[in-house]
């Protein structure tokens, strides 16, 4: 099962990322949606799961919830904004951790847990890539991939 990873997007879908993510049979954004349109452009793709950011305060991206946990064959996923606002130790209870807000791409595994940022894919930040993410997920495990757009 091939799962799309993108955050913080700002209210800017680039063409770039929608192209990034073709082939995903389902799209996560980990908050920071911004406009309704991003939503509706993702969907155009494959089922969206997504949740609130700190900039969601309005339109569709202010109804999203905070968290969600999801599992994916037999893998259990956990979905937040800010990593650092992560209040359970996810060993033993989660495979994947995804996060963004820091635009940060990030794809370590500590123990037993993958943490998964696929980093910024709206405006550039400081000097930070323009990124989404992958995971490859199968009845054996998760593998992750961060993919650098054009700019």
């Amino acid at each position: 099962m091939q799962i799309g990873v993108i955050a913080d997007t700002h209210s800017k879908m680039r063409p770039a990322a929608l192209e990034a993510l073709k082939g995903s049979e389902l799209i996560l954004h980990a908050g920071d949606v911004g406009r309704d349109e991003v939503l509706e452009a993702l969907e155009q793709i494959a089922p969206l799961v997504a949740i609130r950011g700190n900039i969601d305060k309005t339109g569709r991206a202010a109804t999203l919830p905070d968290v969600q946990d999801l599992e994916f064959l037999g893998h259990a996923f956990h979905m937040l904004h800010d990593v650092k606002t992560l209040q359970i130790d996810p060993q033993g209870r989660y495979r994947v951790v995804i996060a963004g807000h820091s635009h940060k791409p990030r794809n370590e595994w500590i123990g037993d847990v993958l943490y998964f940022n696929p980093g910024g894919a709206g405006p550039r930040r400081f000097t930070l890539p323009i990124t989404v993410g992958r995971l490859q997920v199968s009845e054996g495990g998760v593998v992750g991939e961060i993919v650098e757009l054009p700019v």
